[in-house]
């Protein structure tokens, strides 16, 4: 499993598309929070918050997790080393978990910077330090679950095509789905008890729920459940493959 992972994040960092995609997610997220003019700008909007960030990063994720998993399983079967890897001493959950945790790790690389948002805008603020901590890391772990559970969707997506194309599309609208089509579907019902344990079902609910600072094992037990669910099917797809 080590192998595949070191493998994969190699593979993703031998040609310029790997530094592209990350530098991409961070260019976009300092446009929006220090450039751009509007409520999100920090130093438009007056508050000591980098609640941007947290706004735009979820939707962003929806493009890069499918960008670094789309070729994990599609490039294999395009290239016909597929083959190859299957015949090795390894099991297919190790393969899926080697591939889920590279991927992973490369997404969490380009979270990582984003930290230096909170520790600008702490020294920018008056008095110096007057930022809602809380709100940032809880914030910022329900980025790292985002993560956790778009990046199953995005090697499921992978291991349905050998077409990366194919597959970062299938991904995107999943994910997409999953943030945001229960939050929108739930306006479709008029009870209020329904509605609000159908949004449940969706990622976004959970997520700003941890927004506000507070880490309820509920909503973590809800990223690991789902994450489950696809690497499940993924072990299964690749199985019938």
């Amino acid at each position: 499993m080590i192998a595949i992972l070191k493998k994969e994040i190699h593979t993703f960092f031998s040609n310029a598309t790997g530094y592209i995609v990350i530098g991409i997610f961070l260019i976009m997220n300092g446009l929006f929070l220090w450039i751009l003019p509007g409520e999100f700008n920090v130093t438009d909007s007056g508050y000591a918050n980098v609640d941007g960030l947290f706004y735009f990063a979820p939707w962003f994720f929806m493009f890069l997790c499918p960008a670094i998993t789309m070729r994990m399983f599609a490039e294999e079967k395009q290239t016909g080393t597929w083959d190859l890897l299957i015949t090795k001493p390894v099991s297919k959950l190790k393969i899926v978990l080697g591939k889920y945790f590279a991927g992973l790790l490369l997404v969490l690389l380009a979270l990582i910077p984003t930290v230096l948002y909170y520790f600008s805008v702490a020294y920018l603020a008056e008095p110096e330090g007057n930022i809602d901590s809380g709100a940032f890391w809880g914030s910022f772990i329900g980025l790292v679950f985002l993560a956790v559970v778009f990046n199953a969707v995005g090697v499921f997506a992978s291991s349905l095509t050998n077409n990366q194309i194919i597959s970062f599309i299938v991904a995107v609208v999943i994910s997409f789905f999953l943030f945001y089509g229960f939050e929108l579907s739930a306006g479709l019902f008029s009870m209020d008890e329904f509605v609000a344990s159908f949004k449940n079902l969706g990622i976004q609910s959970h997520y700003k729920s941890m927004s506000r600072g507070v880490i309820d094992s509920f909503d973590l037990l809800y990223f690991v459940i789902v994450s489950f669910i696809f690497l499940f099917f993924t072990v299964w797809r690749i199985k019938k493959s």
